[in-house]
């Protein structure tokens, strides 16, 4: 109740056409709150076969403003620290109101299976990933 138009008809469009490999349901008792959860694809080794639940969280001034997505499941990857916050330029200051929950959910995959260590939050993920990516894939797999 008291929702916004576009977060229902968002959320509508959501449930209705699910982006592949992607789950995103909202909260029962708050409709701006989104369980979601990912899998790991065929492409995104090292993550391959993993299954991946975060958090998006629709600010009051959503659209104006991105939503806030946070990994809830642990992850070894560049571009997510130990909290499991997420440095993804669409998230930050690439944001346009033009753009949907949708798409907020959609880059995570995208993230996940492509590591960017030269654009990094997590320092020393980034590093080894850069001296020693077959010990960093070992890692992220285990």
């Amino acid at each position: 109740a008291g929702l916004p138009r576009r977060i229902i008809k968002e959320t509508q469009g959501l449930l209705a056409e699910p982006v592949p490999g992607i789950k995103a349901e909202p909260d029962e008792s708050n409709a701006c709150y989104f369980h979601v959860v990912i899998a790991g694809s065929q492409d995104s080794f090292p993550f391959e076969g993993g299954t991946f639940k975060l958090e998006l969280f629709l600010p009051e001034e959503y659209s104006m403003a991105a939503p806030t997505v946070c990994f809830m499941t642990k992850i070894y990857h560049p571009n997510v620290d130990k909290l499991g916050r997420i440095c993804f330029d669409i998230l930050k200051g690439n944001w346009s109101p033009a753009l949907q929950i949708a798409h907020s959910s959609a880059i995570n995959p995208g993230l996940v299976m492509a590591p960017n260590p030269d654009d990094p939050l997590a320092n020393d993920v980034a590093e080894q990933w850069k001296t020693n990516k077959a010990q960093a894939i070992e890692t992220a797999r285990a």
